[in-house]
């Protein structure tokens, strides 16, 4: 402790002490874009969570929408619940395997920054508007948010952060290789927390009968371990435990597959995990496929559920006619934006522009161009 307070160099040390060889060091970070002094007490990685954190594109995911419309139920998830729950996920499964948490969490909670309004309908609607233009991807989007989007620092565009959490970002975007294992457990995570949590939502909004669930071999299973440790359970408490039992197998069994699959290999270093054939943070082959079955099963049950479908088809085309008018008249977008026009082209701006909006302002802004 120095004054009183621990420095940035006592924490870097503090992480190649107690932190696998593996693991991804802030001290050991391969930087930033743009250069910047260090910060005297707090890593890289926590820079960069902060970044994250205090982005206005973080702040709006709280009004878009997880899978059902945002504000048809009080206690529906949000993009922004979402990424808070993807999150801690990500930092129970990386401090488990030893691994640095701060990176894991600021990837974590930026990896939806570039979602539309209106989920994965949105999405769909959005990348049909610019199929002749670039198309548009969600993952691709965070990065642009956070690497050109953002706009809160005078010396530089975007974020800022570091090429770890935005490797971390890239996904499918990635030429070749892996990313640091931290990117691996929040990718990872993703998946588990849209699993439980959707199928939560949709017990909770009535979308999934007793009866559709007993057919799904993750639930099943759960329920029997739930309703054998707490014969007298009833609902609503009764899905909340099987959800919350859900969410316990997926990690465990990402810890102790992963921590093998770690062992197997031996990397030395984060360097060495980037160089490997294949991911080393993984389900175990049984879990892969049951997971696989309930992924089918959330699309036949869920998300093209007429409830669902038809709310967000409404939402979708209000997407569309907006997009439209930005297009035939972009003066509309305002001074920031449309100073982006001439770099980076009609059709790209306004898109920018519509997948940062949430629901209620594209709502609200379909209401004034339809008069």
């Amino acid at each position: 402790m120095k004054n009183g307070w621990k420095t940035r160099e006592q924490m870097e040390a503090t992480e190649r002490t107690t932190l696998a060889a593996f693991a991804q060091k802030s001290g050991e970070s391969q930087g930033r874009k743009y250069p910047e002094h260090s910060h005297a007490y707090r890593t890289e990685f926590q820079r960069d969570r902060a970044r994250i954190i205090h982005s206005r594109a973080f702040r709006r995911l709280e009004y878009k929408t997880q899978v059902f419309l945002n504000g048809t139920g009080d206690h529906l998830r949000t993009r922004l619940t979402h990424s808070i729950e993807v999150a801690s996920i990500s930092r129970t499964i990386a401090r488990a395997l030893s691994l640095n948490e701060d990176l894991a969490e600021a990837i974590a909670l930026a990896h939806d920054l570039g979602h539309t309004p209106f989920g994965h309908s949105g999405e769909e609607i959005l990348a049909e508007c610019m199929r002749d233009h670039g198309g548009f991807e969600h993952n691709r989007q965070s990065l642009r948010v956070v690497e050109l989007l953002e706009n809160a620092y005078p010396d530089f565009p975007g974020l800022n952060l570091t090429f770890e959490v935005r490797e971390g970002l890239q996904k499918h975007e990635r030429s070749g290789g892996f990313p640091t294992l931290e990117a691996q457990i929040a990718d990872l995570a993703d998946e588990i927390t849209y699993y439980s949590h959707d199928l939560d939502d949709a017990v909770d909004f009535d979308i999934l009968s007793p009866a559709q669930l007993n057919d799904n071999e993750v639930w099943k299973r759960s329920q029997q371990h739930v309703l054998t440790h707490y014969p007298d359970a009833r609902e609503p408490e009764l899905h909340k435990l099987i959800i919350r039992n859900i969410i316990d197998v997926q990690v465990q069994d990402v810890v102790t597959t992963s921590a093998a699959s770690i062992s197997k290999v031996n990397p030395k270093s984060a360097e060495d995990v980037r160089k490997q054939s294949r991911a080393l943070i993984h389900y175990s082959d049984e879990l892969r496929k049951a997971n696989q079955a309930l992924r089918k099963f959330l699309y036949a049950n869920v998300y093209y559920h007429p409830r669902v479908a038809e709310v967000n088809q409404r939402a979708c085309e209000m997407l569309k006619q907006v997009f439209e008018s930005y297009v035939a008249d972009p003066k509309q977008l305002g001074d920031v934006a449309t100073g982006r026009l001439e770099q980076e082209g009609l059709y790209r701006t306004v898109c920018d522009y519509v997948a940062g909006m949430t629901d209620r302002y594209l709502i609200e802004e379909h209401a004034r161009i339809a008069g």
